[in-house]
């Protein structure tokens, strides 16, 4: 019989994901926010839509990318912006960032719970992709009137098989809609001219249970990943082989996807 799963969280040096402390480790670790398990997304999803709607705002604009990591997306589009300018709390991360830029493209450190840096109505229009959402309270401030702001969030049901499928390895999910409220009480907040938020649902397929563990640790010590393989990859291939498909373990990819005017 299979050891019934744990939460790596027990390990000493479990980081809270996507605090400070989490990326600051992440950062140094891989110097990148980059996804280390291997998958497929059905199309379309919610990260496709935003990318096809970031291309149309940003074209001869001004942009602000919030939230920009290592500044991958934001140089992706230095081509078709005027300027662009990423903002990341992460020392690392910018450091990273700077050693590739271009141009028309800086970044800047900066904790998005305080005002930004910016002089009022500098941008033409900014994208949040995946960053934090309390940038929504300061970078009206930024934004010229009538800008558009488009924004990108993990949804409430993001990955919610996986802990009904792997007890213990993942924590379960909250009830109701908290990441839902919390957004729409920030967005209120912001007192905006215009808000739309839509709900993009599509499928994931993790491709192998070692996946699955990576997902669960990822921007861990490489200490604690190896722990949870070393105690529970027999037990997750069994209950990745009694969920699986031909295309891999087929979990929830669900997103807000916010639409603004300043």
């Amino acid at each position: 019989m299979n050891p019934p799963l744990t939460n790596p969280n027990n390990h000493p040096d479990w980081i809270a994901p996507h605090s400070l402390d989490w990326y600051a480790q992440l950062a140094n670790l891989t110097g990148e926010y980059v996804y280390p398990w291997r998958s497929t997304i059905a199309e379309p999803n919610g990260e496709s839509l935003f990318t096809q709607e970031v291309a149309c705002m940003v074209q001869n604009k001004k942009v602000l990318d919030i939230g920009c990591g290592h500044g991958d997306f934001t140089l992706h589009w230095a081509a078709e912006a005027s300027e662009i300018v990423g903002v990341d709390v992460t020392n690392r991360f910018v450091q990273s960032a700077k050693e590739r830029t271009q141009p028309n493209v800086s970044f800047v450190i900066s904790n998005t719970k305080e005002p930004l840096p910016f002089a009022e109505g500098e941008f033409d229009c900014a994208y949040n992709r995946k960053g934090p959402t309390s940038a929504y309270l300061h970078c009206k401030q930024v934004i010229k009137a009538g800008g558009q702001i488009l924004g990108l969030h993990p949804a409430d049901l993001l990955f919610a098989e996986l802990p009904e499928w792997f007890p213990d390895l993942f924590e379960p999910h909250p009830s109701g809609t908290p990441i839902l409220d919390l957004l729409q009480d920030r967005l209120r907040q912001a007192s905006f001219s215009y808000v739309d938020i839509e709900s993009v649902t599509s499928t994931e397929y993790i491709l192998s249970p070692l996946d699955v563990i990576k997902l669960r640790c990822f921007g861990q010590q490489p200490c604690v990943t190896e722990m949870a393989i070393a105690q529970h990859l027999e037990s997750v291939q069994r209950i990745f082989d009694q969920h699986t498909t031909v295309n891999g373990l087929p979990v929830t990819f669900a997103h807000y996807f916010v639409r603004v005017i300043v």
